[in-house]
């Protein structure tokens, strides 16, 4: 099965070590709320923790808007249950972690999604951006030796709330292009909570375009991509 921005999130149901204890979870349980999905490589690692521990200190965030955090790899619900069990400072994840993890040890799940590294047996770090409608978002792959950003993450999910409305939610037969854009507008590079937006149409955009620096849209200030208003 191959995943796609703007297609439905695989299926799946799987064993979930939950706040200590084993719980059947299912991504359909998610339904009506956004989901920040990640494959990780194995328990009992070095960078692993690093990221697991980022989201699960970060749960509030999320929550505040309305999303759920669930952490995958293809080790055993035993494995994730020990892990959690050993203290931070000696390289675990500690038995505060609310963060549920999905075990699969089967490999079903990462390989629909994917990620799967067949010959090992572990998954890529995969995160998924999955709507209230279960519809994927944003994919973001990288190699094994290099965590991801859980600020990235909150600031791409803040972008995907501003521009899609669920206006239809609970009409499970609606197609796709009924989505509507919340504000008819549209996030650029770099946008954050509170930036400015872009109307997508040749007149509209230029009320973005008038205002910011040309540097700043070629990304050639100072070697950096981040836009900067002018004031004058």
């Amino acid at each position: 099965m191959a995943v796609f921005v703007q297609r439905p999130a695989p299926a799946f149901t799987a064993t979930a070590v939950v706040e200590g204890e084993f719980k059947e979870t299912s991504l359909s349980e998610y339904l009506g709320q956004w989901v920040i999905l990640f494959f990780y490589p194995m328990d009992f690692t070095f960078v692993c923790p690093t990221e697991i521990l980022a989201f699960n200190d970060a749960l509030p965030q999320f929550k505040a808007l309305n999303a759920s955090v669930l952490g995958v790899s293809t080790d055993s619900q035993y494995s994730h249950f020990a892990w959690a069990q050993q203290p931070r400072k000696q390289g675990g994840i500690g038995p505060d972690l609310r963060l549920p993890l999905i075990a699969d040890r089967n490999m079903t799940i990462s390989k629909d999604y994917g990620v799967l590294i067949e010959e090992e047996g572990i998954a890529l770090r995969g995160l998924f951006i999955i709507d209230p409608k279960g519809i994927v978002r944003q994919i973001t792959i990288n190699d094994l030796p290099v965590g991801r950003s859980v600020e990235e993450t909150i600031r791409l999910l803040q972008a995907f709330q501003f521009v899609v409305c669920f206006s239809f939610f609970g009409c499970r037969n609606v197609s796709l292009h009924l989505l509507q854009e919340a504000n008819g507008e549209v996030c650029p590079l770099g946008w954050t909570e509170g930036d400015k937006t872009i109307k997508p149409d040749p007149k509209g955009s230029m009320d973005y375009f008038s205002t910011v620096d040309d540097s700043a849209i070629n990304g050639h200030a100072n070697g950096s991509a981040k836009k900067r208003l002018r004031t004058d």
